[in-house]
């Protein structure tokens, strides 16, 4: 269907060099899109490039640094001419009790997690308005829904991240940019295989509830982000798609 389609539009995808960022990344590309992905791994971000093709635009950078998001959107607007579509995806977890979490540590998480996602959608903000609309997608986590005693700062990060999602969403509207968020529950990823190593049994816990009997894996997300970023979204924004599998249908 030609609203699916994204010929000519230009993609940045944070975190794209691995997990859920690549599997979005992957399905940009199937549907048209030049896409830029960006990541801390230089190794990373050379296998994901290979996986994509030529015309990916690869860039290094640490979003824990507030400079970063606007290099980022520079370099794509001078590689590629425009940025039609935001995905902030890139993320920090950090597995602690509450009565140990460090003042530094919650920062840290924060910086990445939350501000990132702000400095680069101002960053993109400028060239969106200027080409007439553009789509944000930012990646939270149904962990907003959950409380867990190990990701308490994760999650109110990602509370914050879905509360940005909704600010933005009014503020930019009648600029014909749309904001949306999607909220994955567990998918094998990096970040999750480390969850399951410190949590024994946390594997079987979660095929025990979800009605899907499965995890999920970064494909699983190749099609919400064309969707988000495409035409057939023009009327939502300020919303939020869950992607668990079933998993929050009890919670």
């Amino acid at each position: 269907m030609q609203v699916f389609d994204l010929s000519g539009r230009v993609a940045l995808v944070t975190g794209g060099n691995g997990g859920i960022g690549l599997g979005m990344a992957k399905g940009l590309a199937s549907a048209g899109a030049r896409v830029a992905i960006a990541g801390r791994s230089a190794d990373k971000l050379k296998a994901a490039r290979a996986a994509l093709g030529p015309e990916t635009i690869a860039l290094e950078g640490d979003l824990s640094d507030a400079e970063t998001p606007r290099r980022l959107i520079d370099a794509v607007l001078e590689q590629a001419g425009r940025l039609d579509i935001l995905i902030n995806n890139a993320g920090l977890n950090l597995r602690r009790a509450p009565e140990d979490i460090a003042a530094a540590e919650w920062d840290a998480l924060f910086a990445v997690n939350a501000r990132a996602a702000l400095l680069c959608a101002q960053a993109a903000y400028p060239a969106m308005r200027r080409q007439g609309g553009g789509k944000i997608v930012n990646v939270a986590s149904i962990a907003v829904q959950f409380g867990s005693q190990r990701v308490a700062a994760y999650a109110a990060s990602k509370a914050a991240l879905l509360a940005l999602t909704r600010s933005l969403a009014q503020g930019w509207a009648a600029d014909n940019i749309q904001v949306n968020a999607i909220l994955p529950g567990w998918v094998d990823t990096e970040m999750t295989r480390a969850a399951r190593a410190d949590r024994p049994g946390l594997a079987e816990r979660v095929l025990a509830r979800v009605p899907a009997h499965r995890w999920g894996t970064p494909e699983d997300f190749a099609g919400v982000a064309v969707f988000l970023a495409s035409r057939a979204s023009d009327f939502m924004t300020g919303g939020s798609l869950t992607l668990d599998g079933g998993y929050s249908i009890d919670g």
